[in-house]
């Protein structure tokens, strides 16, 4: 099946001492394809001068729960990290494994649906009509 037509969401969590982890999980009934793309990870107003560290924790390719930091925060050196849309796929949860926060973290939830099946074989009936290539002209020799 072919994806058709992205669509994104924002997405935006905050870790705090209070709440140290936030899960992302989609409906495991949905057959479209989830993909969170974190943007930004930023210390918000309140944080103190400390260290935040945020780690991601999701499963490897043994299914095995792994915890990974991503970013190292301090109020006076680093209050900002670009992630420049780092990829995950849900389910994945975000810890702040270290600090009290408020950590913000930011990004987009891209969708991307399946078409149905019959819509699917009318594309391939079309890409088996092949265009025979365009061939370049022959070059013709003047006589003298």
């Amino acid at each position: 099946m072919e994806p058709h037509g992205p669509g994104s969401v924002l997405f935006g969590c905050e870790l705090t001492g209070s709440t140290k982890s936030y899960t992302f999980k989609v409906d495991e009934e949905d057959d479209s394809n989830h993909i969170l793309a974190l943007s930004v990870v930023c210390l918000t107003d309140g944080a103190k001068d400390e260290c935040n560290v945020v780690e991601v924790v999701g499963r490897n390719h043994e299914n095995q729960e792994i915890a990974v930091p991503v970013a190292n925060l301090r109020l006076s050196c680093q209050p900002l990290l670009s992630l420049d849309n780092f990829q995950l796929q849900p389910p994945v949860t975000f810890r702040l494994a270290a600090g009290s926060g408020p950590v913000h973290l930011a990004g987009w939830h891209q969708i991307t649906h399946r078409e149905d099946s019959s819509f699917e074989e009318e594309e391939e009936d079309m890409s088996d009509e092949e265009i025979a290539p365009v061939m370049p002209a022959k070059k013709q020799r003047g006589k003298q």
